[in-house]
């Protein structure tokens, strides 16, 4: 189970930061990815990470503005985005899948298959 949460509103160049938690055992061995669909639009990746943490993938619309980090003690994957812009707001997934130490990173919907439920980002002008 994935609860994602810190989503807002806030104005273009404000910053946010997301947070997902995971219940039960095996966190550690989790890629995890945030996702975001805006109205209208294809869920699209905005950042991933091995479920070491040691690596890392972000979207080119939100590189240099966002980090993901995931802390396997706490059982939670953070996105900070700052710099906010209009063109972010949609509702934000958070995204698990297990996989052995050496998986490439996913970055595509359809490869995950543990889901959280959405929090929404509204950026105003």
């Amino acid at each position: 189970q994935l609860q994602a949460s810190g989503g807002g509103a806030v104005q273009a160049g404000g910053s946010l930061r997301l947070s997902c938690a995971a219940s039960g055992h095996s966190f550690s061995r989790y890629n995890m990815a945030w996702f975001r669909q805006a109205p209208g639009k294809e869920r699209e990746v905005v950042a991933a990470i091995s479920r070491s943490g040691g690596l890392t993938y972000y979207a080119d619309s939100v590189k240099g503005r966002s980090t993901i980090s995931k802390d396997n003690a706490k059982k939670t994957v953070y996105l900070q985005m700052n710099s906010l812009k209009p063109e972010d707001t949609a509702v934000y997934y958070c995204a698990g899948r297990s996989v052995i130490l050496t998986a490439p990173l996913h970055t595509h919907f359809s490869e995950y298959d543990n889901w959280g439920q959405g929090t929404l980002v509204t950026v105003s002008s």
